[in-house]
């Protein structure tokens, strides 16, 4: 097995992939010639971004569920009376009971 730098990952190689392919990181090239400082900043701003996302979900999930929970969200979700975690409440599995 080789090894690698962590994080990194390969170009697509273009004779395994007929017509080619972009690479799903970086397609048209902009950050390849970037400073590792630029890209752990970027890195930075990547995860912050998700958290705020979730963050904005769960915001909403919460006005839907008891109303009047987010006031900037009052009247603008409709109210849910139904179970959020219904596709994870059953197994995926369903010879396994216990799961």
């Amino acid at each position: 097995m080789k090894g690698g730098k962590i994080g990194e990952f390969p170009a697509f190689n273009d004779k395994y992939i007929p017509g080619g392919a972009l690479n799903l990181y970086d397609p048209f090239g902009w950050h390849k010639n970037r400073s590792e400082e630029a890209k752990a900043a970027g890195l930075v701003k990547e995860i912050n971004n998700g958290r705020l996302a979730m963050l904005g979900i769960f915001g909403f999930i919460s006005e839907q569920k008891i109303e009047g929970s987010v006031p900037l969200l009052k009247g603008v979700v409709p109210p849910y009376d139904g179970e959020f975690m219904a596709p994870f409440a059953k197994s995926i599995f369903p010879a396994i009971s216990s799961l």
